[in-house]
């Protein structure tokens, strides 16, 4: 017996309504300039993929991707080799790249756990270019601004100007991005809007007066305190009310810049002094203005939640570094790769989707299917929204073995549950795990994700396989 739609429905036991412990959410974010190498083989310790607890998201922010002019090409048709082996890496753990933005050699990847997709929602991106008069995109910032269970977070990715003369055009630099870029959301137009900023990237600011020779012995000796003086970061944050506005953990790891390629030796032509060229910065915004209350872009909070939230403003997030370190390992750059683990604790504005989905009946090529969703929230359905039929462990939003337009294929619609049908000539034949998500366009982002369903082989692919099997056993016999 087939169980109807809305009896199914009725209780909400969507795999993202659950709680993350204690309301914290693990981060973990790397910024690398990779001076145009692909990756390497392995970077589970870069990812601390043996970590007893996994993040719950992961930011990489890249600097000198290989943007040769056929490489560039190819990575607008396909993904670039850094972005393909971090999602090939990261599916199998159920992790979903929500977005990501390049310019150039400049690229900003972000993923989550599958669990937390629906709650990260109004995905917007943009870029700034800096290099050759604003021209060139060889240097600036691109940036991915989002609302995490409801709070508004950015993550900014830079490369500033080189050389040791140029610190004062490189806090111009980001006084410029952070202006220029302008975002669709009345309540988070700039960057600076946002309850919490990331700021991160080859910022390229070096260790003045020091000679060589001294920089040298503190590395080696591991007195990296007597550096901190001189660092030109730590110097304009004295002078520069907006760099004061954003804190750093304590340089406690050895200057990431510049190393002999596929060895941890420093600049053997002594050219370059060593230098913490590769940083991540925040800023939280001490006190959370009243539209943080709600959805920055308009989502309501559970009512079940609006007591909870009557709290004062800066609890309502909070941030704490669990690590800020570098990791020598890998020699592939003449630049170290940087690592900043945190821990976010919120408030969760929200905590079910805005939509429930559920594949209704047996699913196979066979047949046309039919799912149902119920709306558990507002939100601004247009005619542009779309539910995608994905496999269990799939990479990205784009990701999707076929999709229907949810307003084109609605056949049924009553006060809680909507059907919507889906043609039979993509679902694969041969079966398989999959998942349904409702993709909003207006928030960019999948709202609702179904329970793993089970999608069975087709009769033709089902006759195809027992007469390969009758084939192979006439060739044994």
């Amino acid at each position: 017996m087939i169980i109807s739609g809305t009896e199914r429905m009725a209780g909400n036991d969507d795999l993202n309504s659950g709680d993350s412990e204690g309301d914290n959410f693990r981060l973990h974010l790397v910024t690398w300039n990779v001076a145009t190498a692909d990756p390497p083989a392995d970077m589970s310790s870069l990812l601390h993929l043996e970590s007893p607890k996994l993040p719950d998201i992961y930011v990489f922010g890249l600097q000198e991707v290989y943007s040769g002019p056929v490489r560039f090409l190819s990575d607008v048709v396909f993904d670039d080799p850094w972005s393909h082996f971090l999602m090939t890496t990261l599916a199998p753990l159920n992790y979903v790249k929500v977005s990501s933005i390049r310019m150039q050699g400049l690229l900003l990847l972000f993923f989550t756990k599958l669990e937390h997709l629906p709650f990260i929602r109004d995905i917007q991106s943009t870029y700034t270019r800096t290099g050759v008069f604003g021209y060139w995109g060889n240097k600036g910032g691109v940036s991915i601004r989002l609302s995490f269970y409801g709070h508004m977070l950015c993550f900014l990715n830079c490369h500033l100007a080189a050389h040791m003369n140029n610190v004062t055009e490189r806090v111009v630099e980001f006084e410029s991005i952070t202006a220029q870029q302008i975002f669709n959301c009345d309540k988070a137009q700039t960057i600076l809007d946002h309850r919490l900023v990331f700021w991160f990237g080859d910022l390229n600011f070096r260790i003045e007066d020091h000679g060589m020779h001294f920089v040298r012995t503190c590395i080696n000796n591991k007195n990296y305190s007597l550096l901190w003086s001189k660092d030109q970061l730590i110097m304009m944050k004295k002078k520069e009310k907006l760099l004061q506005e954003f804190e750093e953990g304590p340089l406690d790891f050895q200057p990431t810049y510049k190393f002999d390629l596929n060895t941890d030796t420093y600049d053997s032509s002594k050219k370059r002094k060593p230098a913490w060229t590769d940083r991540i910065l925040w800023r939280l915004r001490p006190k959370a203005l009243p539209s943080d209350k709600q959805d920055e872009c308009g989502d309501i909070p559970d009512t079940d939640h609006v007591k909870e939230l009557e709290e004062p403003e800066e609890k309502l997030l909070e941030l704490d570094q669990d690590l800020y370190t570098s990791h020598m390992e890998y020699s592939i750059s003449d630049h170290k790769p940087v690592t900043g683990i945190f821990t976010l604790k919120l408030k969760k504005m929200y905590t079910t989707p805005a939509v429930h989905l559920l594949a209704e009946g047996e699913w196979s090529a066979d047949i046309d299917a039919m799912l149902l969703y119920r709306p558990l929230q507002p939100f601004p359905s247009s005619s542009w929204d779309w539910i995608g039929l994905y496999k269990v462990g799939f990479t990205g939003v784009s990701d999707y073995i076929t999709y229907t337009w949810v307003k084109d294929d609605e056949v049924a619609i009553d006060e809680e549950v909507i059907k919507v049908y889906m043609s039979k000539e993509e679902i694969p034949v041969r079966g398989g795990e999959c998942v349904l998500g409702y993709y909003c366009n207006t928030w960019q982002c999948i709202i609702g994700i179904s329970q793993p369903f089970k999608v069975h082989a087709s009769k033709v692919a089902i006759e195809e396989g027992l007469h390969q099997t009758g084939a192979t056993d006439k060739i044994q016999d």
